[in-house]
């Protein structure tokens, strides 16, 4: 498709990619939407909880949000989709991935940009037990990663899934991992990479034997944290084979589910190969818009609710109340 021209336009202060990156994780809020917990057995007898919030009439029509690196249902950038949505007749389920809903998983696995796996399972669940004939899905980052994956790896997406909005989507892992490790990045680097081994240390506990203390101390980095946590208990080789094989830009020309893909120009986390021209122009379902502001999932604007949330309504063709 023609690549999109973009409307979005923030305040003045939020033109800056810092802040609104900085705003949107640690400053705002959502208030008032009630969460109601489902937990579901994977097939490898692990499991995934699902927070759910309601239409206030009954519907058959639900958006599923999938949160970014160390997320949660929790975060605003998934509850600020969840009441807009609710708003406007459709129901939300907010996934928690893999160790994330503040209880750990029981696997040593846990979750990663390519587990496509885990959202099939969630998928099948909605329409095999919730039968919902009407499905859309807003990823975010390491989700918007996995569903872009699962869009184009399979020859089988379910009819159910009427669309998808990925935003802030770091398409090349390999070039936006080299991003996230340069200085201007470097307090994110450092936050995520704390957060990561924190949750590597119940991991060793829990599975003795499985990784030792010298690998953990070996670990100064993001890229230290996939080489030898991330690749090893997911079946990768080594960090790179990760990346390749778990990268969504390559899937993307054989997407055939109507998606919409918004990365900020001034996203410190993306690389240049993670902005699609060219597959975009060369694939009728695929929509890319390049807002010249909005950081990394900082699309702040007048309102409660943000810009990518609000355009994720309208492509959907949902009637706004």
């Amino acid at each position: 498709m023609p690549i999109i021209e973009s409307t979005y336009k923030p305040p003045f202060l939020f033109r800056n990619g810092f802040v609104s990156t900085v705003y949107s994780g640690l400053v705002r809020k959502v208030n008032g939407l009630k969460q109601e917990r489902e937990r579901i057995t994977l097939s490898d007898g692990d499991f995934i909880d699902l927070d759910w919030s309601y239409a206030e009439t009954k519907t058959n029509k639900v958006i599923v949000t999938l949160h970014g690196l160390e997320g949660n249902a929790q975060r605003p950038y998934m509850t600020g989709v969840a009441k807009l949505f609710n708003h406007n007749d459709v129901d939300a389920v907010c996934v928690n991935f893999r160790g994330c809903s503040g209880e750990p998983n029981l696997k040593y696995r846990s979750y990663h940009s390519g587990a496509t796996e885990d959202l099939d399972e969630i998928i099948e669940h909605l329409i095999n037990t919730k039968h919902y004939s009407d499905i859309y899905v807003h990823g975010i980052s390491l989700g918007a990663n996995m569903v872009l994956k699962y869009l184009g790896e399979r020859n089988n997406v379910p009819a159910q899934i009427k669309g998808v909005v990925a935003v802030s989507v770091p398409c090349d892992l390999h070039g936006s991992c080299k991003e996230l490790h340069t200085f201007k990045n470097i307090l994110y680097h450092n936050n995520f990479k704390k957060y990561l081994v924190n949750r590597l240390k119940i991991k060793q506990t829990q599975h003795a034997g499985r990784l030792s203390i010298n690998e953990m101390n070996s670990i100064k980095t993001l890229r230290d944290f996939d080489e030898v946590y991330t690749s090893k208990a997911h079946g990768f080789k080594d960090a790179l084979d990760y990346y390749t094989q778990c990268s969504s830009l390559q899937f993307l020309p054989r997407i055939k589910t109507p998606t919409l893909i918004i990365n900020a120009l001034n996203d410190s986390f993306l690389s240049p190969e993670c902005y699609p021209v060219k597959e975009a122009k060369a694939n009728d379902f695929l929509h890319l818009e390049m807002p010249k502001y909005g950081g990394h999932v900082g699309f702040i604007q007048k309102g409660k609710f943000y810009y990518n949330e609000k355009r994720a309504l309208e492509f959907f063709n949902i009637n706004q109340n």
